[in-house]
């Protein structure tokens, strides 16, 4: 079966229209003039704010006009990852989807179900010809995965709803009511660089094979930093040989767990039988401590076939090791109010040792202000003592739940009648960008949810079918008895 072919045929099919436009972070100038022919093949009012934000107006059906506006908010970027032995052009090619059991998938790519889903749904309304609901307002935002930039610099004037549904949450039995802000940590230092002796070898280091997945959301999980583990196998290596690093690059997105790293050391050709003893016995040891959670890690030593390079001065590899397994990662602190939330974290996204200069990027979240504020603080202080420069920016406030929201209650009510079952209503320990829209919708009634999306940020990134049949019954379900104006 053809995804398309999946119920409902609406949303699949706006999905993979959508899927078939490259849509990176950052440059969405296609995926912008794909919604916007969008709106105007369907005759509907279609604007930009100047950030490039693209809204879609539909005037209310028969008999709801007495009913609050409702916003539908999802984000038109994605996050374009790919593995490491999957050859794939994001600039020119769209994703490839295929149905796997119970879930659609991508080959070997993010799928971009975050928040493509979303998406297709609100653009499933705005198609739509039996479906009742009161005016409609979709607000799909620019930038989200690389810095928010869209929700940030929104228009606000433009929109007249006083009702938020936020198309990205990724459970389908779950409303997110709040969420974490964050702030970007990004390092560099100048290092010291010196020729490869003569009696020196070249090797290729790889680590990869590990779950990665979204820093937020998965940051609890246990799952391995490539950034870590790779240092941590060339600190044990400096233990029995004269080791230096030569170049070295781990990571790729801010807000992702780091997956893979690939780099090159050097070391006397006479230590190569030492070397590759301790590199087999710190690679089993790591590969035991994650037996469960990275099952698929694979890591490699082999002589390199480029020469003529240079490496790091012994003293300053020995500041940059040191500094990297210092570094603050993984769970700050766990809420006191909530159960089981991560409240602040710290993630180290991106390693890149190259040409003398030792960069770093990480992200840190959290509920709280105060929280995200004292670990960036530590990050910050912790590179500054090992001689870097530290710039932090990027900071978006985090979202605070609301007690008297009159659309949970309504989400609540239809979700206990339609599934016999009580909907879990959270907040998550990711970036949504309802708490910096707040800012520009002060009287709007937020609130987030959406279908099963399994490992966001990742190729193994997947949506549950049967969530998506499910979602888009409760949508309706929910914009038809969307409550009336005050």
């Amino acid at each position: 079966m053809n995804v398309r072919d999946l119920e409902p045929q609406v949303i699949w099919n706006h999905f993979e229209n959508l899927n078939a436009v490259p849509r990176p972070s950052k440059k969405e100038e296609r995926v912008r003039q794909f919604m916007i022919d969008f709106g105007n093949s369907l005759g509907l009012s279609v604007s930009e704010d100047k950030i490039g934000n693209v809204i879609i107006k539909k005037p209310a059906t028969a008999g709801m006009e007495d009913r609050e506006t409702v916003i539908l908010q999802s984000h038109i970027d994605m996050v374009h990852q790919k593995n490491a032995e999957t050859s794939f052009d994001f600039s020119t090619q769209g994703i490839q989807s295929f149905i796997e059991g119970d879930w659609v998938k991508a080959k070997g790519t993010t799928l971009g179900a975050d928040n493509g889903m979303g998406v297709a749904a609100a653009m499933s309304l705005l198609s739509s010809t039996n479906v009742s609901h009161p005016a409609l307002e979709a607000l799909f935002t620019i930038d989200e995965e690389t810095g928010m930039t869209g929700a940030k610099e929104l228009d606000g004037s433009l929109l007249e709803g006083k009702i938020l549904l936020n198309l990205d949450t990724e459970d389908d039995d779950e409303f997110s009511v709040g969420c974490a802000g964050g702030i970007d940590t990004n390092t560099s230092m100048s290092y010291a660089e010196e020729a490869v002796p003569n009696d020196f070898a070249i090797y290729d280091i790889e680590l990869k094979g590990l779950k990665g997945g979204h820093s937020g959301m998965d940051i609890n999980s246990g799952r391995a930093n490539a950034n870590l583990l790779m240092n941590r196998m060339i600190y044990a290596l400096t233990q029995v040989s004269d080791v230096r690093i030569v170049g070295l690059e781990g990571g790729s997105l801010r807000n992702a767990i780091p997956r893979e790293s690939f780099g090159q050391i050097a070391f006397k050709s006479s230590d190569i039988s030492v070397v590759k003893t301790e590199f087999e016995r710190i690679f089993n040891l790591i590969q035991i401590e994650y037996s469960i959670v990275e099952p698929n890690m694979v890591s490699s030593l082999e002589e390199s076939k480029v020469g003529g390079m240079k490496m790091m001065s012994k003293a300053d590899q020995i500041n940059v090791v040191s500094c990297i397994y210092a570094t603050p990662n993984a769970i700050w602190k766990m809420s006191d109010t909530i159960p089981g939330l991560v409240e602040t974290s710290s993630s180290l996204a991106k390693v890149i040792i190259k040409n003398g200069e030792f960069i770093t990027q990480s992200l840190q979240r959290s509920m709280s202000e105060s929280g995200k504020n004292d670990v960036a603080n530590a990050l910050r202080l912790h590179y500054e003592n090992a001689g870097a420069s530290v710039v932090q920016g990027g900071d978006y406030p985090g979202w605070e739940p609301n007690p008297n929201s009159r659309i949970l209650e309504v989400l609540k009510k239809n979700y206990i009648e339609m599934f016999n079952e009580e909907p879990k209503v959270a907040a998550c320990h990711a970036g949504l960008e309802c708490g910096i829209l707040g800012e520009h919708l002060p009287d709007c009634d937020m609130i987030s949810f959406g279908p099963t999306i399994r490992h966001p940020h990742s190729p193994d990134e997947k949506v549950n079918i049967k969530s998506v049949q499910k979602f888009w019954k409760f949508l309706v379900k929910v914009i038809e008895e969307t409550p009336a104006k005050n």
